[in-house]
């Protein structure tokens, strides 16, 4: 590969090969161990090999940059001795027996990288080098690459699925006699089961997952990725097609975070790092990778796991005071978007139910009761899509549950409960189908660094929204819930575009928090222009104080979506320390498409995004996709000067303040409510403590010039993580993630 790797370098690698094969299913199988702040355990990978995976944009084609051929190169492994007894406090239904685990209060003989290189297979290797093709060609041994950094890899292996019980039924060719390309064979007839028969699938996956190893491959592992190759498979569609993976986190790993909730108890969650989920477990990142997972996590009895996940799982007791749960997830997504919090959270509820609820809750949707007729054609890949299914179409509120520290009780049952239902009914009024089924609201750790973060089924907030009127926690609960549109259903294909989920959130955040509270056109149309005038200032602020390099939404210009021809890529400033302090691609966004509202009217331009939704959900864009789409349904009399090139220029690949905005707002005139706050204020010297919407609105008029207090970045499929502050909420959010996420984002942050 040609990426020569920095540490000191502020653009994030995408290691993984994806060009050549694909992750279409994870199964992980955890065990959280609050003590030594680790989590180890398995994760079973299911590969798909060949190109037919890789869909193209219907407007764009994709280009990969040519890519040396420099070899990698396995280095002579020293032994390793591990203690081969298992030290589990409870059995684990996944076998772990056949794996060596250094025992408790056992010296660890692993390296210094925390790695357990099996020894035995690298002494066949030459004493100095051995070359490894990551690709298709050549005559050396096919390379998988994985994302991969902050972990202890113990073993890897190749599963036997050939030998699951009544798995036979998965062989087209019985005839196959090299046991090698019959368990390939099993595993491609697997992932490309219909969607209809999604539950046959996920127990393949389980009972698959839990076959015995059929031979150790070799591994190993570098500052970002971890490499595995498989004596004699010298392509792609020769290397396993199931993997097992034995693996602990580290406690210094930065995808996840180990803390205490309010009330003082342990707690782990995963907070949207710069390097995604690569520290979590290893993984395939580049966002064309996307993927269906289910996963097992055990802890003590008295802690809750909460996951991305479709079903709302209860815990399966297990002896010894430990308690099992499962979350799974048929939707393909980035594994960036994985997202996982275990503490003692309580469940909030509602000290009454509502008519309103009720109906709600009977009108919930579930996959298993799908009928699948299509409503439309969608143009992802095949999967139990809501799209399709006439019920979850008129679901205005999807099933949802509150979670946080027992402390924060009283003020989620006063706050956040009461806003869920009204926000997530103004979402589907906008946008129309809900993407994800349910919804899970975690009121995370005080040291979590943004206002928010959205995952698939999952959204966390700060306990900072909670405080003062509504107005604070509304906003940021229809930013959150926006991304489940734009940053997850939808994601970027080039996380550079960050655009794409940050600007779509803080535009939407708006729309549907004047639904949620019914206010009348007039009203929310002062709203949004206060809010509008506030962006503004924020912006000239950003523009002021920010490189200008850092303040194009589109920095790789025509090369945007270019990978290697691995699929490798690196993000741009992905690891820049700086980038926590920007919050471009949400304001020029936002702005951007503010202005194109304006030019073709709401009703014609929420018509469109309803459509555009239906179209591209379950798929990577880049901005083309959306503009020339946009372009071609606008009337030719509204579209001026309008063009997919104009738009670049002076909106995406421009630094400063775009020229058409500049343009606005300088023959803009302030709406009534504007120059109310402003006469107020001029006239006392102070701001006033004022009733109604301008009393929520008073107190955050004049941003602050204050530097922020640095935080960690939202995942790059960027997902909503805002940043902490005393500004409303549009504060940057950890890029990245998210999917948060988007990271994160966010998504496909």
């Amino acid at each position: 590969m040609n990426i020569n790797l920095d540490p000191s370098r502020d653009d994030l690698p995408l290691m993984a090969n994806t060009s050549h094969i694909l992750v279409k299913h994870y199964v992980l199988d955890l065990d959280v161990n609050f003590e030594s702040q680790i989590i180890e355990g398995t994760i079973v990978l299911f590969f798909d090999s060949g190109n037919k995976f890789r869909k193209k944009s219907s407007s764009t084609e994709e280009t990969c940059r040519p890519e040396s051929n420099e070899a990698c190169k396995f280095r002579m492994l020293e032994p390793c001795h591990i203690s081969v007894t298992n030290t589990r406090t409870f059995s684990s239904k996944m076998g772990y027996n056949d794996f060596a685990i250094c025992g408790k209060g056992e010296k660890d003989t692993s390296g210094k990288d925390g790695n357990h290189d099996n020894w035995k297979l690298a002494s066949e290797i030459s004493s100095s080098k051995y070359c490894c093709d990551t690709g298709n060609h050549g005559s050396e041994d096919f390379l998988l690459v994985l994302d991969c950094c902050d972990l202890s890899v113990l073993k890897v292996e190749e599963v036997d699925v050939a030998a699951v019980p009544g798995i036979e039924k998965f062989t087209r060719s019985p005839k196959l006699t090299v046991v090698s390309e019959l368990r390939n064979q099993i595993v491609r007839e697997l992932v490309t089961l219909p969607a209809d028969r999604w539950r046959e699938q996920l127990d393949c996956y389980a009972r698959c997952s839990q076959a015995p190893g059929c031979g150790e491959l070799l591994f190993d592992t570098d500052t970002w990725s971890l490499q595995i190759r498989k004596t004699g498979a010298q392509t792609a569609p020769d290397f396993p097609h199931a993997i097992r993976i034995l693996y602990r986190t580290k406690p210094q790993g930065r995808s996840v975070t180990w803390t205490s909730d309010q009330s003082g108890r342990p707690c782990v969650y995963t907070m949207g790092s710069p390097i995604n989920n690569r520290a979590l477990f290893p993984c395939q990142e580049p966002p064309v990778a996307m993927s269906t997972w289910q996963a097992t996590v055990r802890a003590a009895a008295s802690f809750v796991v909460l996951m991305s996940g479709e079903n709302s799982a209860k815990p399966t007791q297990l002896q010894e005071g430990y308690s099992s749960w499962h979350y799974y997830v048929t939707m393909p997504m980035p594994a960036s978007t994985l997202t996982i919090a275990v503490g003692s959270w309580t469940e909030m509820k509602p000290e009454t139910y509502s008519s309103n609820d009720l109906a709600a809750e009977r009108r919930s949707f579930s996959p298993s009761e799908a009928d699948f007729r299509c409503v439309g054609v969608c143009g992802h890949v095949e999967y139990p899509c809501r799209f399709q299914n006439a019920s979850a179409a008129t679901q205005e509120i999807i099933p949802h549950r509150v979670f946080a520290p027992v402390c924060l009780k009283h003020t989620c049952q006063e706050t956040l409960l009461r806003l869920i239902p009204p926000c997530l009914s103004a979402a589907h009024s906008v946008l129309g189908t809900h993407p994800f089924s349910r919804l899970d609201v975690l009121i995370v750790p005080a040291n979590f660094p943004s206002l928010g973060m959205a995952s698939p089924h999952i959204v966390f907030l700060s306990q900072s929204t909670l405080t003062g009127r509504s107005h604070l926690c509304g906003t940021r609960l229809c930013h959150e819930i926006a991304h489940s549109w734009f940053g997850l259903a939808i994601g970027a294909r080039d996380w550079t575009e960050e655009w794409l989920s940050e600007g779509f959130a803080t535009h939407l955040e708006d729309v549907f928090w004047a639904k949620a509270q019914q206010l009348a056109p007039s009203e929310a149309q002062e709203q949004q222009e206060l809010r509008a005038v506030l962006r503004w200032r924020r912006l000239q602020d950003e523009v002021r104080n920010s490189p200008e390099e850092m303040q194009v939404l589109r920095p790789n210009k025509e090369k945007t979506g270019h990978v290697s021809d691995s699929g490798s890529s690196l993000i741009k400033h992905g690891l820049n320390p700086e980038k926590v302090f920007m919050q471009v691609h949400y304001l020029k966004g936002y702005f951007l498409l503010r202005f194109l509202a304006r030019k073709l009217g709401d009703d014609t331009y929420f018509s469109f995004l309803r459509k555009f939704v239906h179209t591209f959900h379950g798929q990577l864009i880049l901005s083309q996709d959306f503009l020339q789409m946009l372009l071609e349904n606008i009337p030719e009399e509204k579209r001026l000067e309008l063009s997919v090139e104009s738009i670049f220029r002076d909106w995406l690949e421009s630094s400063g303040i775009p020229q058409p905005l500049q343009t606005e707002r300088q023959a803009g005139a302030e709406c009534v409510l504007v120059r109310q706050v402003g006469v107020e204020v001029s006239a006392s010297g102070v701001v006033p403590a004022v009733p109604s919407l301008l009393g929520q609105w008073v107190p955050r008029l004049i941003p602050s010039a204050e530097p922020r207090a640095p935080c960690e970045r939202q995942r790059v499929p960027a997902v909503g993580r805002e940043m902490e502050s005393n500004e409303p909420e549009t504060s940057k959010t950890e890029t990245k993630g998210e999917r948060s996420v988007g990271k994160d984002d966010s998504l496909r942050k």
